[in-house]
Formats: C-alpha cells, sequence, structure tokens
C-alpha cells in the first residue's frame, strides 16, 4: 500500500524529466504546426478587440470575424503590393547595384593589397629587400662546355573525365530545398481559417475549456488565467507593433531626408527589424546600407545611416519599449534570454521572434493559478 508521501507527489524527478524531454521533442518535430497555430492565436487576440466592438452594432459574432479576418488580409495585401511595387523597381536598378558592388569589392581588395605592402615595409627593412645573394661562378663563361639541349618529350595525353550525376540527384536535392518552403506556405495558408474559427468559435472554447474542470474556484482560476494570457499577448503584439510604426515613421523620414532610395520600404523594414531581440540593431542597418549602393560611395554617408539607424535603436529600446511593452510582460532578463537561445534552437527564426510572447503568456497564466504563482515569480522581475 502506498504511503501518504507518495500519494502526495505522484510525479517523481525521472518523470518530470521524461515529461519535459517528451514535450521538447514533440515541440521540435511539430515545429511548423505549432508556429502555424501560435501565430494565429496571437492574431486572434489582437483581432478580439476589433470583433467586440463591431458586434456592439448588433453584428453576429460570426459575421464581425469575418470582417475583421478580411480586414487582415486587406492589409496584409496592401502591404504586399507595395513591397512588390518596389521590389520591381530595385528590379529594374540591379545592374547598377552590381556595379556599385564590384566597385566596392576592388577597392577593398585594394586596400587589402596596399596594407600588406604596407605592413611588409615596416616589418622587412629596405637594405634586406634590396640585398641580393651572389654565388660566385667557379667555371668561366668562355670555357663552360657547350651541351645539347633535348627537347622535352610530348606531354601525356590527358583522357577527359566526366562525372556524370548519379540519377535522380538532382531532383532529389531540388525538392529537399523547396520542400521547406512549400510547408511552410502551406501552413501559412491555414492561418486566415484558424483565425476566423479562433474569433468566430471563441466562447465556445471557453466554455468547453471550463467544462474539464469540476470545482467553481478552477474555473475562475481558468478563467482569469485565459484573460491573463490574452491580455499581455495583445499588449506585447500591440506594444511592439506601435513601436514599429513609430521606428518606421522615424527610419523613413530620415532616410528621405538623406536621399536614400526605396526609402517608403527601407524605412518600414529597418523600424520592424529594429524590434527583432538581440540582433535588431544589426538587422535594422542592413536595408539601408544596401538601398545606399549606388547613391553613397563614400564611408562618411554610411558611418551617417548607420550611427542615426543605431541611436533610433537605442531610444526605442531604452525609453519606448518600457512603457508599451514592457510594463505589461514582467519578464526577467535572464528568463528573456534563456527562452531566447531555446526557442530559436526549437523553431529557429521564428522561434526567436515567438519566445517572449510564449513565455510572457505562460508568466500570465502562472500567476493566475494559485498553486503555480511561484513559477510565475520565478519568471518575473
Amino acid at each position: 500500500m502506498p504511503n501518504a508521501h507518495t500519494a502526495r507527489n505522484p510525479m517523481t524527478f525521472p518523470g518530470v524529466l521524461a515529461s519535459l524531454l517528451l514535450v521538447v521533442v514533440l515541440l521540435y518535430l511539430g515545429r511548423v504546426f505549432f508556429i502555424t497555430l501560435i501565430s494565429a492565436i496571437l492574431l486572434a487576440f489582437i483581432l478580439d478587440p476589433i470583433v467586440n466592438r463591431l458586434m456592439r452594432f448588433r453584428i453576429p459574432r460570426s459575421a464581425a470575424s469575418f470582417l475583421a479576418c478580411t480586414f487582415m488580409l486587406g492589409v496584409i495585401y496592401l502591404l504586399g503590393l507595395g513591397l512588390w511595387t518596389q521590389v520591381v523597381g530595385l528590379w529594374d536598378d540591379l545592374p547598377t547595384y552590381s556595379r556599385q558592388v564590384t566597385k566596392i569589392v576592388d577597392s577593398a581588395t585594394q586596400q587589402v593589397e596596399n596594407f600588406e605592402k604596407t605592413t611588409q615595409d615596416l616589418l622587412v627593412p629596405k637594405r634586406l629587400r634590396e640585398a641580393q645573394p651572389q654565388i660566385a661562378d667557379p667555371i668561366p663563361a668562355g670555357k663552360r662546355p657547350k651541351r645539347a639541349v633535348a627537347a622535352p618529350p610530348p606531354p601525356p595525353a590527358v583522357q577527359e573525365v566526366r562525372i556524370k550525376p548519379e540519377e535522380g540527384q538532382l531532383v532529389n536535392a531540388i525538392y529537399e530545398h523547396l520542400s521547406g518552403f512549400y510547408d511552410a506556405a502551406l501552413m501559412a495558408s491555414f492561418v486566415p481559417f484558424l483565425v476566423y474559427f479562433l474569433l468566430s468559435w471563441r466562447d465556445h472554447f471557453r466554455r468547453s475549456f471550463l467544462l474539464l474542470v469540476g470545482t467553481e474556484s478552477s474555473k475562475e482560476n481558468l478563467q482569469r488565467a485565459w484573460d491573463g494570457v490574452a491580455n499581455v499577448a495583445r499588449a506585447y503584439l500591440v506594444g511592439n507593433f506601435l513601436l514599429g510604426i513609430v521606428l518606421s515613421i522615424a527610419s523613413a523620414a530620415f532616410f528621405w531626408f538623406v536621399k536614400l532610395p526605396y526609402w517608403q520600404v527601407v524605412g518600414p523594414m529597418s523600424g520592424f527589424l529594429s524590434l527583432v531581440p538581440y540582433l535588431g540593431l544589426p538587422l535594422a542597418v542592413i536595408p539601408p546600407f544596401v538601398a545606399a549602393l549606388p547613391v553613397f560611395p563614400g564611408l562618411p554617408a554610411y558611418v551617417l545611416v548607420g550611427a542615426t539607424t543605431a541611436l533610433f535603436h537605442l531610444i526605442a529600446l531604452n525609453l519606448l519599449y518600457p512603457k508599451l511593452v514592457g510594463a505589461r510582460v514582467h519578464l526577467n532578463p535572464l528568463v528573456v534570454t534563456i527562452a531566447l537561445m531555446l526557442w530559436y534552437l526549437l523553431w529557429g527564426g521564428a522561434g526567436l521572434v515567438l519566445a517572449i510572447p510564449i513565455t510572457a503568456g505562460l508568466k500570465a497564466a502562472f500567476d493566475n493559478i494559485p498553486s503555480m504563482r511561484a513559477y510565475g515569480r520565478v519568471l518575473g522581475d
């Protein structure tokens, strides 16, 4: 008969460790599915206030959800259309970019060669470079016997060897490279439908989750956890979106002032890339540097663009981010760093973007469940 201690602690340490390893394996193997599902849930949290406002005009929830999803798709279409227009113009200017890149590479190569020559001149004295070893010839030139120079033998015939690729190897390589993009595009096509069903069936899902627990106190805790996760996710995403808009407007205005080509696209790209955790600053300077290739040949212009982009990035993270985002997330820096490392290893770049909202959602759920508040304090600041 098990004792009282075993009954109170049914999960041992090996069991907990095995469960965590199983969860990690499932998250890694099903990363495309989970990334799609979590992205749809986050979008549903953003669009839910729009649905609630439309329902105040006595619009049914299903119709309001359809209108909200249509609005989201319309915004994405307009953004994609503007991006495609700029890409077409960039394609026309591609020869100019190619020539400028060639000039930069040639200039960099020349500078490297000059640096090597200067270094050699400094390390090796001039008298040593000019001194040549003189070896005396023991036989005078007039008494040296003449030797018949034999003709060199003809080079052996080299048979051309052609390596034929293995049959089907090229097709397999192309399939392996394109299968990942195909899977991502296929799963992304489900996002609008998932968002619509999450919005239109929200009340049904909530009632079903509440029925999983028996007591009224547990239902109240689950309801608070649901609302806490929704509020934190919505605050994080909306705060980052507003911060990205502010950075985009400031960057686009500066790029227009310095006559940077394609500032309409480069500004928003730089602004939103600046929000990527830990990699925001190097990613934010790439679009303006690429756009500046055909018009800014000198180094001072690149220094000005890079310094201004870095200034916008620092102002946004140190002054605006704590007010718009940090006040609702409450994650300590160590937990944020570990979460970014873990989710990046599991899901790559998508994990780097989703790490903070996932961790903040877990903390919000822990904070609203009395038995798990200790875990929320561990994650908090």
